[in-house]
């Protein structure tokens, strides 16, 4: 072990150096996150005073202000927050503005700023998109408004001419972490504009802390690195939810039967997340900030309500979408590149369906939809043998009609002449732009004893806290365990449960397909490899395991 770590136990040395971690400084700042510490000044990014500055302006000239945010559970957490800061300051010539996803789509749209012109807007701030719209930037000129525009996804060559962009990524911009989720920006400028003019508002010192509940959300929601600055506003955002006082956020965690008290990354991800992101994908993405931004009990009833309902039909819908995608694929020739889908499909659900099928075929997949305006709009997901951008921009020109997204994910529109040959396209240009597959191996964390799946072993992967994106949770190798008492459970029994000879834990997956489950019965001598977490069941809390992998000793 590296002496720089020797102070640590031997089991955080090693989680430590799997993660590039080997002096004490750095296993000091990763272990204690610090706001002070890790929370910059947000004036250290690009054109931030410029945007503070034309906010101001606005604020004193009691401009109409649009907030233009994107319907995911990135933008609109961010669309909260810069409401809860407008309403803090009592400042009320402003609206809130979020398109619906199958109707107008991703990002700036001309119809949306004819409308908020219309109304008077002179201002737009656009939260966690903008930064692609050139065109749309050029249209709000000449409608007489200033864009500012908030964003952290990959600039193109052009930028639009907009008042100011903020966006971390962009050249010529030396803020330390450029990963920072849409929100997060959102929430690092209403922390400028407090800086700048909060005593004159009588905002008292450190209020934004309790917009990092919405901040930490999104950080978590939208998969960025949880390293650097991420880290922290994960860590401190997850407290924040734990205290939070929305009366949308406490119905909807009332409603799912969660204590506030103990709500972890996995909550985000698995239950909240997909509730906020049901309304864009089911319904109107504005029903989710009315959640968010919900001052009474009965609005909050009413919009959880709502939002669980979708989440409920969006799950069966995709179910059937997956069963129905299935079928065909099971009478067709599987080649390198998977294209399917079905005109009644809704593209907000395609992109969940491409990710189960590449998991289920080990294959690139592009799944499509029809919009209510008749547009052909899908999403893919690589299996880790091609950059799916790479691959899209490489088949001749005119198939696509846009493309977007990066290496593992991305969006697509396709025209109807072209939908039916689109696979033939695909496969066509496939070897010249797949790479190698690297060998999908297991990382390993630390080899340890069922015995040591304990509260103290409990308290040292908690230090490791928040896991996400570039922190993954640790992953442990069992050797030689026997298995009792396999059980399935759940719908259908997708679901397993495996109890070891001489221990109390209990391993579970759920949906546990394929054949690494199917042949596993009471006796089997087993090397398992699994991550450690807590379940609390009618209130009291248990330690089990969430199996990754499992092994039959010969």
């Amino acid at each position: 072990m590296s002496p720089d770590l020797s102070t640590y136990p031997d089991l955080v040395q090693a989680l430590l150096k799997k993660r590039g971690i080997t002096t004490a400084e750095a296993a000091d700042k990763f272990l204690n996150p610090s706001f002070e510490r890790d929370v910059r000044d947000p004036f250290g990014i690009l054109n931030m005073e410029r945007a503070v500055e034309r906010i101001l302006r606005a604020i004193d000239a009691g401009e109409r202000i649009a907030v233009y945010a994107d319907y995911d559970c990135d933008g609109i957490p961010g669309a909260t927050l810069f409401n809860d800061f407008l309403r803090k300051i009592k400042y009320e010539n402003f609206e809130v503005y979020i398109p619906h996803r199958n109707t107008e789509g991703y990002g700036l749209n001309n119809r949306a700023l004819d409308v908020l012109a219309s109304r008077g807007a002179t201002l737009v701030i656009t939260i966690d998109c903008g930064i692609a719209d050139v065109e749309e930037a050029a249209h709000a000129i000449a409608l007489g408004i200033d864009l500012i525009i908030t964003d952290h996804h990959l600039p193109q060559d052009i930028l639009p001419k907009a008042y100011a962009i903020v966006n971390s990524k962009q050249a010529g911009d030396t803020y330390h972490d450029n990963m920072l989720c849409g929100a997060a920006v959102a929430w690092k400028l209403v922390s400028a504009l407090l800086a700048k003019r909060g005593e004159v508002w009588g905002v008292p010192a450190g209020w934004e802390k309790w917009l990092l509940d919405m901040a930490g959300l999104s950080t978590i929601a939208d998969m960025v690195p949880l390293q650097n600055e991420n880290r922290a506003l994960a860590k401190y955002g997850l407290t924040v939810l734990r205290k939070s006082r929305r009366p949308g956020l406490l119905a909807l965690l009332a409603k799912m039967d969660m204590v506030q008290g103990n709500i972890v990354e996995d909550d985000i991800g698995f239950m909240i997340g997909p509730r906020i992101n049901a309304a864009s994908r089911m319904g109107e993405p504005m029903d989710a900030f009315r959640l968010l931004s919900a001052e009474t009990h009965e609005e909050a009833e009413e919009y959880a309500d709502k939002l669980i309902h979708l989440n409920d039909a969006r799950k069966g819908m995709v179910a059937g979408m997956v069963k129905e995608a299935r079928k065909h694929l099971e009478v067709r020739e599987l080649r390198e590149v998977i294209v399917i889908g079905n005109p009644s499909w809704k593209p907000g659900l395609v992109g969940l369906v491409a990710s189960n099928l590449v998991e289920a075929y080990s294959r690139t997949v592009f799944v499509w939809g029809r919009t209510e305006d008749g547009v052909i709009k899908g999403s893919c997901r690589s299996d880790g043998t091609v950059n799916v951008v790479e691959l899209m921009t490489s088949v001749r020109e005119g198939v696509f009609a846009g493309v977007g997204g990066h290496e593992e994910a991305g969006g697509f529109s396709v025209s109807n002449d072209f939908i039916h040959t689109l696979e033939d396209e695909l496969v066509n240009v496939y070897q010249k732009v797949r790479k190698e597959k690297e060998e999908a191996q297991l990382s390993i964390d630390a080899i340890v004893t069922l015995s040591e799946v304990n509260w103290s072993t409990w308290k040292i992967v908690e230090q490791f806290a928040p896991f996400g994106m570039g922190n993954p949770k640790p992953t442990f190798l069992f050797e030689g365990v026997r298995i009792i008492a396999p059980r399935r459970f759940g719908k259908e029994n997708a679901h397993l449960e495996l109890s070891f000879e001489g221990s109390l834990v209990k391993a579970i997956a759920f949906f546990a397909e394929g054949e690494m489950y199917g042949a596993l019965n009471s006796g089997d001598i087993v090397d398992l490899t699994a991550t450690m977490e807590v379940n609390t069941f009618r209130g009291k809390r248990e330690l089990r395991l969430r199996i990754v992998n499992v092994v039959k000793k010969a």
